[in-house]
Protein backbone atom coordinates (compact mmCIF):
# COMPACT_ATOMS: atom_id res chain seq x y z
CA UNK A 1 0.00 0.00 0.00
CA UNK A 2 0.65 3.56 -0.27
CA UNK A 3 1.03 5.45 2.92
CA UNK A 4 2.45 8.42 4.48
CA UNK A 5 4.52 8.81 1.31
CA UNK A 6 6.21 5.24 1.14
CA UNK A 7 5.36 2.02 -0.57
CA UNK A 8 4.74 -0.46 2.39
CA UNK A 9 4.56 -4.31 2.32
CA UNK A 10 1.56 -5.84 4.52
CA UNK A 11 4.02 -7.30 7.04
CA UNK A 12 6.71 -4.29 6.45
CA UNK A 13 3.21 -2.05 8.06
CA UNK A 14 2.13 -4.89 10.77
CA UNK A 15 5.37 -4.37 12.43
CA UNK A 16 4.33 -0.98 13.22
CA UNK A 17 0.92 -1.82 14.79
CA UNK A 18 -0.90 -3.21 17.33
CA UNK A 19 -3.68 -3.74 15.18
CA UNK A 20 -4.78 -1.92 11.39
CA UNK A 21 -7.27 0.14 13.22
CA UNK A 22 -4.15 2.11 14.61
CA UNK A 23 -3.80 4.22 11.43
CA UNK A 24 -7.50 3.07 9.37
CA UNK A 25 -10.34 1.08 9.43
CA UNK A 26 -13.97 0.52 10.21
CA UNK A 27 -15.84 1.86 13.48
CA UNK A 28 -19.86 0.25 13.96
CA UNK A 29 -21.91 1.86 16.27
CA UNK A 30 -25.01 3.31 17.66
CA UNK A 31 -25.59 7.59 18.05
CA UNK A 32 -27.37 8.07 21.83
CA UNK A 33 -29.27 11.53 22.76
CA UNK A 34 -31.90 13.66 21.45
CA UNK A 35 -33.60 12.98 17.37
CA UNK A 36 -30.29 11.36 16.83
CA UNK A 37 -30.70 8.31 19.46
CA UNK A 38 -30.63 5.16 17.86
CA UNK A 39 -29.00 6.28 14.63
CA UNK A 40 -26.62 3.08 13.34
CA UNK A 41 -23.44 4.63 11.80
CA UNK A 42 -19.98 3.09 10.43
CA UNK A 43 -17.12 5.58 10.80
CA UNK A 44 -14.44 4.93 8.06
CA UNK A 45 -11.00 5.88 8.03
CA UNK A 46 -8.34 5.66 5.18
CA UNK A 47 -5.51 6.99 6.97
CA UNK A 48 -4.68 9.01 4.01
CA UNK A 49 -6.61 11.82 5.16
CA UNK A 50 -10.30 10.90 4.12
CA UNK A 51 -12.79 9.98 6.92
CA UNK A 52 -16.22 9.79 6.34
CA UNK A 53 -19.67 8.54 8.26
CA UNK A 54 -21.87 5.85 6.47
CA UNK A 55 -25.35 6.62 7.56
CA UNK A 56 -26.91 2.69 7.96
CA UNK A 57 -30.20 3.96 9.64
CA UNK A 58 -30.47 7.06 6.41
CA UNK A 59 -30.34 4.60 2.92
CA UNK A 60 -26.64 4.31 3.37
CA UNK A 61 -26.21 7.39 2.61
CA UNK A 62 -22.45 9.23 3.74
CA UNK A 63 -22.62 12.25 6.59
CA UNK A 64 -19.52 14.22 7.44
CA UNK A 65 -16.80 13.63 5.15
CA UNK A 66 -12.81 15.41 6.38
CA UNK A 67 -10.04 15.81 4.84
CA UNK A 68 -7.49 16.12 7.41
CA UNK A 69 -10.06 17.22 10.41
CA UNK A 70 -11.25 19.74 7.85
CA UNK A 71 -14.95 19.21 6.41
CA UNK A 72 -15.82 18.78 2.46
CA UNK A 73 -18.97 18.60 3.05
CA UNK A 74 -22.31 20.52 3.88
CA UNK A 75 -24.00 19.46 6.62
CA UNK A 76 -28.18 20.81 7.09
CA UNK A 77 -29.37 22.65 10.17
CA UNK A 78 -31.41 19.12 11.04
CA UNK A 79 -27.83 17.63 11.71
CA UNK A 80 -28.33 13.67 12.26
CA UNK A 81 -32.04 12.71 12.99
CA UNK A 82 -33.35 9.60 13.10
CA UNK A 83 -35.83 8.62 10.26
CA UNK A 84 -38.47 7.68 12.38
CA UNK A 85 -38.95 11.59 12.09
CA UNK A 86 -39.57 11.87 8.33
CA UNK A 87 -43.37 11.93 7.71
CA UNK A 88 -43.72 12.01 4.43
CA UNK A 89 -45.51 14.90 3.94
CA UNK A 90 -45.26 17.01 0.55
CA UNK A 91 -42.01 18.87 2.29
CA UNK A 92 -41.20 17.38 5.23
CA UNK A 93 -37.73 16.16 3.38
CA UNK A 94 -36.74 19.91 4.62
CA UNK A 95 -37.38 19.05 8.00
CA UNK A 96 -35.36 15.73 8.16
CA UNK A 97 -32.74 15.59 5.39
CA UNK A 98 -29.50 15.27 7.32
CA UNK A 99 -27.24 16.85 4.38
CA UNK A 100 -23.49 15.36 4.57
CA UNK A 101 -21.87 14.30 1.41
CA UNK A 102 -24.42 12.11 -0.02
CA UNK A 103 -28.26 12.06 0.28
CA UNK A 104 -30.01 9.30 -2.11
CA UNK A 105 -33.20 10.21 -3.67
CA UNK A 106 -35.47 8.12 -5.31
CA UNK A 107 -37.07 5.78 -5.59
CA UNK A 108 -40.29 6.24 -7.66
CA UNK A 109 -39.92 10.15 -6.91
CA UNK A 110 -37.68 13.10 -7.32
CA UNK A 111 -37.88 16.47 -7.17
CA UNK A 112 -40.87 18.84 -6.23
CA UNK A 113 -44.00 17.23 -4.28
CA UNK A 114 -46.92 16.17 -6.72
CA UNK A 115 -49.81 13.92 -6.63
CA UNK A 116 -49.74 10.99 -9.23
CA UNK A 117 -53.80 9.55 -9.38
CA UNK A 118 -54.08 8.17 -5.62
CA UNK A 119 -50.82 8.91 -4.64
CA UNK A 120 -49.20 11.57 -2.95
CA UNK A 121 -45.38 11.96 -3.70
CA UNK A 122 -43.06 14.10 -1.02
CA UNK A 123 -39.86 16.22 -2.22
CA UNK A 124 -37.17 13.76 -3.54
CA UNK A 125 -38.75 10.56 -2.43
CA UNK A 126 -38.59 8.08 0.42
CA UNK A 127 -34.93 6.32 -0.25
CA UNK A 128 -32.67 9.12 2.12
CA UNK A 129 -35.40 7.98 5.33
CA UNK A 130 -34.96 4.23 4.52
CA UNK A 131 -33.14 2.23 7.22
CA UNK A 132 -30.91 -0.08 5.76
CA UNK A 133 -30.27 -4.16 7.00
CA UNK A 134 -26.81 -3.89 7.41
CA UNK A 135 -25.57 -7.20 5.45
CA UNK A 136 -21.37 -6.58 5.30
CA UNK A 137 -19.08 -4.47 7.39
CA UNK A 138 -15.11 -5.90 7.08
CA UNK A 139 -12.00 -4.65 6.53
CA UNK A 140 -9.57 -7.49 5.10
CA UNK A 141 -6.29 -7.64 3.66
CA UNK A 142 -5.98 -8.69 -0.28
CA UNK A 143 -2.48 -9.21 -0.77
CA UNK A 144 -0.23 -5.78 0.33
CA UNK A 145 -3.31 -3.53 0.38
CA UNK A 146 -6.18 -3.32 2.85
CA UNK A 147 -9.46 -2.96 1.37
CA UNK A 148 -13.07 -1.75 3.97
CA UNK A 149 -16.13 -2.84 2.59
CA UNK A 150 -19.66 -1.64 4.21
CA UNK A 151 -22.82 -3.26 1.91
CA UNK A 152 -26.41 -2.48 3.09
CA UNK A 153 -29.61 -3.03 1.79
CA UNK A 154 -32.90 -0.86 1.46
CA UNK A 155 -36.26 -1.45 0.32
CA UNK A 156 -39.26 0.61 -0.47
CA UNK A 157 -42.05 -1.34 -0.61
CA UNK A 158 -46.29 -0.65 -0.43
CA UNK A 159 -49.39 -2.82 -0.34
CA UNK A 160 -50.63 -2.66 -4.11
CA UNK A 161 -47.49 -1.07 -5.05
CA UNK A 162 -43.62 -0.83 -5.54
CA UNK A 163 -41.21 -3.33 -4.39
CA UNK A 164 -37.79 -1.90 -4.67
CA UNK A 165 -34.44 -2.37 -3.52
CA UNK A 166 -31.21 -1.06 -3.44
CA UNK A 167 -28.15 -2.60 -2.52
CA UNK A 168 -25.24 -0.05 -1.81
CA UNK A 169 -22.25 -1.83 -1.63
CA UNK A 170 -19.26 1.13 -0.48
CA UNK A 171 -15.28 0.55 -0.51
CA UNK A 172 -12.37 2.32 0.10
CA UNK A 173 -8.19 1.43 0.52
CA UNK A 174 -6.14 2.20 3.79
CA UNK A 175 -3.58 5.01 1.85
CA UNK A 176 -6.07 5.83 -0.45
CA UNK A 177 -8.60 9.28 -0.66
CA UNK A 178 -11.17 7.61 -2.81
CA UNK A 179 -14.68 6.36 -2.24
CA UNK A 180 -16.47 3.95 -4.71
CA UNK A 181 -19.94 3.53 -4.57
CA UNK A 182 -21.38 0.73 -6.47
CA UNK A 183 -25.32 0.52 -6.35
CA UNK A 184 -27.75 -2.27 -7.61
CA UNK A 185 -31.73 -1.66 -8.20
CA UNK A 186 -34.14 -4.44 -8.50
CA UNK A 187 -37.94 -4.79 -8.95
CA UNK A 188 -38.78 -7.28 -6.37
CA UNK A 189 -42.36 -6.83 -7.52
CA UNK A 190 -44.40 -8.43 -10.36
CA UNK A 191 -45.66 -5.11 -12.12
CA UNK A 192 -43.76 -2.65 -13.87
CA UNK A 193 -43.06 0.12 -11.76
CA UNK A 194 -41.80 4.21 -12.18
CA UNK A 195 -38.15 4.24 -11.33
CA UNK A 196 -36.55 8.19 -10.30
CA UNK A 197 -32.94 7.97 -8.55
CA UNK A 198 -30.67 11.12 -7.75
CA UNK A 199 -27.52 10.94 -6.51
CA UNK A 200 -27.50 14.51 -4.04
CA UNK A 201 -24.00 15.34 -3.32
CA UNK A 202 -23.75 18.18 -1.05
CA UNK A 203 -20.17 20.32 -1.01
CA UNK A 204 -19.72 23.12 1.37
CA UNK A 205 -17.25 25.30 3.39
CA UNK A 206 -13.90 25.60 3.52
CA UNK A 207 -13.75 23.34 0.32
CA UNK A 208 -16.66 25.83 -1.34
CA UNK A 209 -15.27 29.65 -0.81
CA UNK A 210 -14.82 32.61 -3.25
CA UNK A 211 -11.41 31.00 -4.40
CA UNK A 212 -13.22 27.91 -5.21
CA UNK A 213 -13.23 26.65 -8.97
CA UNK A 214 -15.86 24.35 -10.25
CA UNK A 215 -15.36 22.27 -14.08
CA UNK A 216 -18.31 20.47 -15.18
CA UNK A 217 -18.16 18.05 -18.10
CA UNK A 218 -21.08 19.88 -19.79
CA UNK A 219 -21.79 21.55 -23.14
CA UNK A 220 -24.95 23.28 -22.59
CA UNK A 221 -26.62 24.48 -19.36
CA UNK A 222 -29.72 25.36 -19.04
CA UNK A 223 -31.94 26.86 -15.60
CA UNK A 224 -34.98 25.29 -14.32
CA UNK A 225 -36.46 28.88 -14.64
CA UNK A 226 -36.19 31.25 -16.88
CA UNK A 227 -35.51 33.73 -14.77
CA UNK A 228 -32.89 32.92 -13.36
CA UNK A 229 -29.33 33.78 -15.09
CA UNK A 230 -27.12 30.68 -17.14
CA UNK A 231 -23.54 33.32 -16.70
CA UNK A 232 -22.60 31.81 -13.41
CA UNK A 233 -23.20 28.99 -12.77
CA UNK A 234 -19.78 28.08 -12.25
CA UNK A 235 -18.67 30.99 -10.19
CA UNK A 236 -18.85 30.52 -6.57
CA UNK A 237 -18.97 33.83 -4.27
CA UNK A 238 -19.13 34.33 -0.35
CA UNK A 239 -22.51 33.40 1.43
CA UNK A 240 -25.25 35.62 0.37
CA UNK A 241 -28.01 37.47 1.89
CA UNK A 242 -31.49 36.13 1.18
CA UNK A 243 -29.88 34.22 -1.99
CA UNK A 244 -32.78 32.30 -3.37
CA UNK A 245 -31.55 28.64 -4.60
CA UNK A 246 -30.91 28.33 -8.30
CA UNK A 247 -30.86 24.71 -10.38
CA UNK A 248 -29.49 24.36 -13.41
CA UNK A 249 -29.17 20.96 -15.67
CA UNK A 250 -25.72 20.05 -17.33
CA UNK A 251 -26.28 18.21 -20.83
CA UNK A 252 -24.39 17.46 -24.25
CA UNK A 253 -21.51 15.90 -21.73
CA UNK A 254 -18.50 15.16 -21.85
CA UNK A 255 -17.72 11.18 -21.79
CA UNK A 256 -14.52 9.32 -21.20
CA UNK A 257 -14.56 5.59 -20.89
CA UNK A 258 -18.35 5.66 -20.11
CA UNK A 259 -18.25 8.36 -17.55
CA UNK A 260 -19.04 11.69 -16.88
CA UNK A 261 -16.75 13.85 -13.93
CA UNK A 262 -17.42 17.32 -12.17
CA UNK A 263 -13.74 18.40 -10.69
CA UNK A 264 -13.63 21.02 -8.13
CA UNK A 265 -10.71 22.64 -7.00
CA UNK A 266 -9.72 24.71 -3.85
CA UNK A 267 -6.42 26.55 -4.01
CA UNK A 268 -6.11 26.81 0.12
CA UNK A 269 -8.06 24.33 1.97
CA UNK A 270 -7.04 24.02 5.33
CA UNK A 271 -4.79 21.84 6.68
CA UNK A 272 -3.41 21.89 10.23
CA UNK A 273 -2.05 25.53 10.50
CA UNK A 274 -1.21 25.92 6.68
CA UNK A 275 -3.08 25.54 3.34
CA UNK A 276 -2.83 23.42 0.50
CA UNK A 277 -4.44 23.20 -3.23
CA UNK A 278 -7.08 20.41 -3.19
CA UNK A 279 -9.07 18.59 -5.99
CA UNK A 280 -11.92 16.80 -5.30
CA UNK A 281 -13.35 14.62 -8.47
CA UNK A 282 -16.86 12.83 -8.54
CA UNK A 283 -17.16 10.54 -11.46
CA UNK A 284 -20.10 8.43 -12.80
CA UNK A 285 -21.39 6.45 -15.22
CA UNK A 286 -23.24 7.77 -17.52
CA UNK A 287 -25.37 4.44 -19.48
CA UNK A 288 -27.61 4.58 -15.87
CA UNK A 289 -27.12 8.40 -14.98
CA UNK A 290 -27.22 10.55 -18.15
CA UNK A 291 -28.60 13.82 -16.56
CA UNK A 292 -26.28 16.15 -14.09
CA UNK A 293 -27.94 18.60 -12.17
CA UNK A 294 -26.45 21.34 -10.15
CA UNK A 295 -28.18 22.99 -6.95
CA UNK A 296 -26.19 26.21 -6.34
CA UNK A 297 -27.33 27.37 -2.94
CA UNK A 298 -24.72 30.45 -1.90
CA UNK A 299 -26.71 31.76 0.79
CA UNK A 300 -25.87 32.92 4.37
CA UNK A 301 -26.31 29.22 6.71
CA UNK A 302 -27.36 27.22 3.49
CA UNK A 303 -23.79 27.47 1.99
CA UNK A 304 -23.65 24.39 -0.46
CA UNK A 305 -23.43 22.99 -4.06
CA UNK A 306 -25.09 20.77 -4.75
CA UNK A 307 -23.89 18.26 -7.68
CA UNK A 308 -26.22 15.45 -8.73
CA UNK A 309 -26.13 12.97 -11.22
CA UNK A 310 -29.68 11.31 -12.39
CA UNK A 311 -31.75 9.66 -14.75
CA UNK A 312 -34.25 12.40 -14.48
CA UNK A 313 -35.17 15.71 -14.01
CA UNK A 314 -35.76 17.54 -10.19
CA UNK A 315 -39.34 18.54 -11.28
CA UNK A 316 -41.10 15.59 -9.59
CA UNK A 317 -42.72 12.27 -11.51
CA UNK A 318 -46.13 13.71 -13.45
CA UNK A 319 -43.78 16.72 -15.04
CA UNK A 320 -41.23 13.38 -15.88
CA UNK A 321 -43.98 11.79 -17.31
CA UNK A 322 -45.15 14.68 -19.43
CA UNK A 323 -41.58 15.15 -20.59
CA UNK A 324 -41.51 11.68 -21.59
CA UNK A 325 -38.05 11.01 -19.89
CA UNK A 326 -39.90 8.61 -16.80
CA UNK A 327 -38.44 5.60 -16.08
CA UNK A 328 -39.77 2.41 -15.08
CA UNK A 329 -38.41 -0.94 -14.21
CA UNK A 330 -40.05 -3.93 -15.36
CA UNK A 331 -40.96 -7.21 -13.16
CA UNK A 332 -37.61 -8.90 -11.84
CA UNK A 333 -35.53 -5.92 -13.67
CA UNK A 334 -31.86 -5.08 -12.31
CA UNK A 335 -30.00 -1.96 -12.95
CA UNK A 336 -26.57 -1.13 -11.64
CA UNK A 337 -25.20 1.99 -10.74
CA UNK A 338 -21.27 3.04 -10.08
CA UNK A 339 -20.16 6.42 -8.58
CA UNK A 340 -16.40 7.49 -7.36
CA UNK A 341 -15.25 10.41 -5.59
CA UNK A 342 -11.17 10.91 -5.29
CA UNK A 343 -9.64 13.88 -3.35
CA UNK A 344 -5.68 14.42 -4.54
CA UNK A 345 -3.85 17.44 -3.40
CA UNK A 346 -2.70 20.02 -6.23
Amino acid sequence: MQLYGKTWTRREVEKHLGRIEQIGGLQHSYLSGGKSEGVEQVQVRTGAGLSFEINVSRGMDIGLTEYCGAPLTWISPNGIMHPAYWQGGPADWLKTAVGGLLMTCGLTQVGSPCIDGQESLSLHGAAHHLPAELIHCEGEWQDDEYLMTVAGRIRQSRIFGENITLTRTICCKIGENRIEIHDVVENCGLSETPFMLLYHFNFGFPLMTDQTEIHFPSGKVIARNDEIPVTDFAQWPEPQKNFQERVYYHEDLVIENGTAAVVIHQPQFPVGDTTRALTVRLTWQTESLPRLVQWKMSGEGTYVLGIEPANCYVEGRIAERKRGTLQTLQPGEVLHFELALAINEN
